[in-house]
């Protein structure tokens, strides 16, 4: 453990990488097979039982089944909904609608963690455009993860890519996390840049990596089932996640799949076997 104050952030040797780029890879799995379902006329609950499936199938366990009484195995967030969003047989997704799909499993006690923010059918150039933003803004911050640098550097590139492309809204209230042994550990990791650089990053540490960029304000709300989260003034948003170790060679990405090759490629981030 590396400790800093109270907090302990959990290093992870070559070999439990390994197994957690395995869970990883249950996870991939399970976006894929998701992606592959998501049309119009299905129900969020029914890509939920999907993914429950593929984990289960694969000698893995839902990691958000019944964390904190969450009762799905995803988040299922639809245009406004932007995190934590509860899978429902009455939520049926539509033509031109987008959903974010947040997925995790916990494979020999090591979680992995990722999520994609897909179309449904034919959607609007603006819902393309802030998904988009928001997946390269991910990757910008993925780009981060190398020893020497600092957990700041994370959300300062996130926010300067996004800042970049335009007046998107760069949430706040949620971040990313450490990962490994728990779904989220220390240490918090913010989406926009702070005063303090803070610590240090160091070969063993995996984070999992996640902006949410709005179309409108970055300002959210909490609905009254106590989970999703929807922005403030109705307009759509998209969420991207990848569980990222820091290695000497640089950013491991965890949770690739078979789509990310090019783009870890083009990074020049260490190829996780795909």
């Amino acid at each position: 453990m590396l400790r800093k104050g109270r907090s302990r952030i959990q290093l992870k040797s070559p070999a439990e990488i390994e197994k957690m780029r395995a869970a990883g890879r249950v996870v991939a799995r399970t976006l894929d097979l998701l992606r592959e379902s998501v049309r119009p006329g299905i129900s969020t609950l029914e890509l939920d039982a999907i993914a429950e499936r593929s984990i289960r199938e694969a000698g893995a366990v839902p990691s958000f089944k019944g964390y904190h009484g969450f009762p799905g195995s995803i988040c299922a967030s639809v245009n406004e909904e932007v995190v934590h969003g509860i899978p429902r047989a009455d939520k049926i997704l539509a033509d031109g609608d987008i959903i974010s799909i947040d997925c995790g499993a916990i494979l020999d006690g090591w979680h992995g963690d990722s999520a994609i923010t897909v179309a449904v059918g034919s959607v609007s150039a603006e819902d393309r455009t802030v998904m988009e933003v928001c997946e390269e803004a991910m990757w910008q911050g993925i780009a981060q993860l190398r020893p020497g640098n600092r957990l700041g550097d994370i959300g300062r590139a996130i926010e300067a890519y996004i800042v970049s492309r335009g007046r998107f809204g760069n949430v706040r209230e949620y971040g990313g996390h450490g990962i490994g042994t728990e779904m989220h550990m220390e240490p918090h990791v913010l989406n926009y840049t702070q005063t303090s650089r803070g610590i240090r990053l160091v070969e063993g540490m995996c984070l999992a990596i996640e902006p949410m960029v709005n179309l409108g304000t970055r300002h959210v709300n909490v609905l009254e089932d106590g989970w999703t989260v929807v922005t403030q003034d109705g307009r759509r948003s998209a969420h991207f996640e990848h569980s990222v170790a820091v290695t000497a060679d640089g950013p491991l990405v965890l949770t690739a799949r078979e789509e990310n090759r090019e783009k870890i490629a083009e990074m020049g981030f260490p190829d996780p076997g795909f």
